[in-house]
């Protein structure tokens, strides 16, 4: 095997690596907040900045991460994404007060705002568009495990370790990570441009807004009102951007990428069909411990068959791309996955394990199916020139859909909780099923696309 197909063949297990270590990080620490909380002389309601910080962070530095990539260099960057993740990581685990744990948040933050898109970034340019339909498949599949393992370990390593094991866990897998990526990963690079500093602030500071807006209306950390005005502001600070980016002539995020149709498809369905998958990870625990009354180890276990489903659904997403083609299977799945998430509503304490278990499992499948259909599409398209910006607009797109599910499911939620007919297990049904319509209504989204696209994505990997 040559030097070259050695690095082609490590290169998805790299970017598989990161996207891992980022999706968990996202949420390994939730369960374990009282844990260090108690540990740290501090109330667990104060704690919520631990997360805001480092969810903040990521939001902030995304855009950068593909000017950063191109200048110099994506191993360059990478690597050094990396090494702040692990470093953070270590810092994390020997904080010793709140503060210090914030602080060293951010810096983690900073590594996990790069690892991904540069990963993924340099995928788009060593790989033809033919190829990558299986291995952004392969890659995907740890994002989708993540989030939904985080808070099961998260448990796990606070009830028979501590918490420091939280942070602990990313040395061992970010040494490797920094091995691997040096032997592996190559150093592309563009022609320079200038960085485009007021475009960076005002994209910057706009997702910063409308993600800790959404943080705040989802925990119900501060009035409803409050809350609404600081996504306000985020859009309005997101309009002055698109103002300034049509008169800028190198912007941190070129527009004219949006008149890629398949793209703007693929981002607006990610937004759109994401508020139902993002709901099931905070849902169906808070269901099974506030209403059913499971302990929360047990509600964490539950989740893994939606992790088992996600894996094994990966050998057969190509199959069925090439089978029905992106239109009809991106259509016919997110009405599926609407569908499986309103039949939760049926469910109550009463009813059989498996009753939960198998409808979870088959949830994991299609989310997988679901997933990597939408980032394939997104990215068909793009040409080399757009890559850049088009793979970090799907990077904050991705960021910012996990928050947007828990706000809009928790405001969904706090509304049934005013019905007073309606017990605790009732407001979960109602939310569930109305999650699920609006997964449901989200596929009109996909009908904007061709038959025919996406066929170079699976038809040249056919012949080949």
């Amino acid at each position: 095997m040559t030097k070259k197909a050695r690095s082609m063949a490590g290169l998805p297990w790299i970017a598989a690596m990161a996207f891992f270590m980022q999706a968990l990080d996202a949420t390994i620490l939730n369960t374990a907040l009282p844990a260090i909380a108690q540990s740290l002389n501090r109330s667990p309601l104060a704690m919520q900045s631990a997360i805001i910080s480092y969810t903040l962070t990521v939001a902030m530095l995304i855009p950068v991460s593909g000017w950063l990539a191109d200048r110099f260099g994506t191993r360059r960057v990478f690597m050094l994404a990396v090494s702040l993740f692990t470093l953070g990581s270590l810092a994390c685990a020997l904080s010793g007060s709140l503060g210090e744990l914030v602080i060293f948040r951010v810096v983690q933050g900073v590594g996990g705002a790069m690892m991904m898109p540069v990963a993924r970034l340099a995928l788009l340019r060593a790989y033809p568009r033919s190829e990558l339909l299986p291995v952004l498949n392969f890659v995907t599949m740890p994002g989708l495990v993540g989030p939904i393992l985080g808070p099961l370990l998260g448990g796990v390593l606070v009830t028979w370790a501590s918490w420091h094991w939280i942070f602990l866990i990313n040395i061992p897998i970010g040494i490797a990570g920094l091995l691997y990526a040096r032997k592996y990963m190559p150093n592309f690079t563009t022609p320079r441009r200038r960085f485009d500093l007021s475009g960076f602030f005002l994209f910057g500071l706009s997702l910063v807004f409308i993600s800790s807006g959404m943080e705040l209306f989802g925990e119900r950390i501060v009035a409803t009102w409050l809350a609404l005005l600081v996504i306000v502001g985020g859009l309005l600070l997101l309009l002055a951007y698109i103002w300034h980016a049509r008169r800028h002539p190198t912007p941190l995020i070129a527009l004219p990428l949006f008149k890629t149709r398949t793209f703007s498809v693929g981002i607006a369905g990610n937004i759109a069909s994401r508020l139902g998958t993002g709901c099931v990870p905070f849902l169906m625990p808070l269901m099974l411990q506030v209403g059913f009354g499971y302990p929360a180890f047990i509600a964490g276990c539950m989740m893994a068959p939606t992790a088992v489903g996600s894996i094994l659904a990966k050998s057969v997403v190509t199959k069925v791309l090439r089978g029905f083609g992106y239109r009809k299977t991106l259509v016919g799945i997110t009405i599926f996955i609407g569908l499986m998430i309103a039949q939760f509503a049926i469910q109550s304490p009463g009813k059989e394990v498996w009753m939960l278990i198998l409808p979870l499992f088959i949830l994991g499948m299609a989310m997988s199916t679901q997933f990597t259909a939408m980032n394939t599409i997104t990215l068909a398209d793009l040409s080399d020139e757009n890559a850049s910006g088009g793979n970090s607009v799907l990077a904050v797109t991705q960021q910012l859909s996990i928050s947007l599910g828990v706000a809009v499911s928790a405001a969904v939620l706090r509304f049934y909780e005013g019905f007073e007919n309606a017990n605790t297990i009732e407001q979960f049904h109602y939310t569930f099923i109305t999650m699920g319509v609006i997964t449901v209504i989200s596929a009109a989204v996909f009908m904007l696309l061709r038959a025919k696209d996406g066929n170079n994505l699976i038809r040249e990997r056919h012949k080949a």
